[in-house]
């Protein structure tokens, strides 16, 4: 067991060939080519209605059927179009943290973990070790609606990455917390990703956001032909 680094020595790149999706014949995007390195965060911003969580619906799986859409999502090498949701090694966060309300802290947390991390010792290892890295050690009892807001983040951010995935999304995930808090969970979202070398995809309407990803800022709307640097 090498800890909860384990199982990213081998992440790759996140690249979208082609992408247009559109609703009811009206375009959201068009045509759009990205290439994510590992432990790159690459920044999407655009205004409301762009098409932004489309394309990490897509990417992800979830895109509902009434949108067209073509072509293709391929992660570390291999193409994730058309398989299931729960095959891609693709995570995400949202806004909300969406922590399960009728499990603890550390059960959270277990549940996240893929079978192959070991046996119950190995994976509560594992559990508590991501608690530490959270500065929240002890807590693996706790009732989620017992944290902050701050804390709920950083336990969603730790089940996110101990579920391994092969590249992250990023949906407006800071834009429910505090000034001070929001800098400080960023710091910490962003540091992890980028230890880990997982290709990262963000998107949101704070330029403050955007420039402390420290990667590249890409811009959508309804004006452009996918997506302009």
């Amino acid at each position: 067991m090498k800890g909860i680094h384990a199982g990213y020595a081998n992440s790759g790149t996140l690249e979208l060939r082609g992408v247009s999706i559109s609703l009811a014949g009206k375009p959201l995007v068009s045509g759009t080519s990205l290439v994510i390195s590992p432990g790159e965060v690459v920044t999407i911003m655009g205004p409301s209605g762009s098409g932004k969580s489309s394309l990490l619906a897509f990417i992800c799986g979830t895109l509902a059927p009434v949108f067209h859409v073509q072509g293709r999502t391929l992660l570390d090498g291999a193409d994730i179009t058309a398989i299931p949701v729960e095959r891609r090694q693709v995570g995400i966060l949202f806004q909300d943290d969406l922590l399960f309300p009728h499990m603890s802290v550390g059960e959270n947390l277990l549940f996240a973990l893929p079978k192959s991390a070991g046996n119950r010792k190995e994976r509560r290892k594992l559990m508590r070790m991501a608690l530490k890295e959270a500065d929240l050690a002890g807590y693996e009892d706790t009732d989620p609606a017992t944290l902050s807001g701050g804390q709920r983040a950083r336990v969603a951010l730790m089940r996110t990455l101990l579920s391994r995935p092969k590249a992250i999304l990023l949906d407006e995930p800071f834009s429910k917390l505090d000034a001070d808090m929001r800098e400080n969970i960023r710091g910490f979202v962003f540091r992890h990703v980028v230890e880990r070398g997982v290709p990262t995809l963000m998107v949101t309407h704070d330029a403050a956001d955007a420039r402390a990803a420290g990667g590249r800022i890409v811009h959508i709307g309804h004006s452009s032909n996918g997506l302009i640097q």
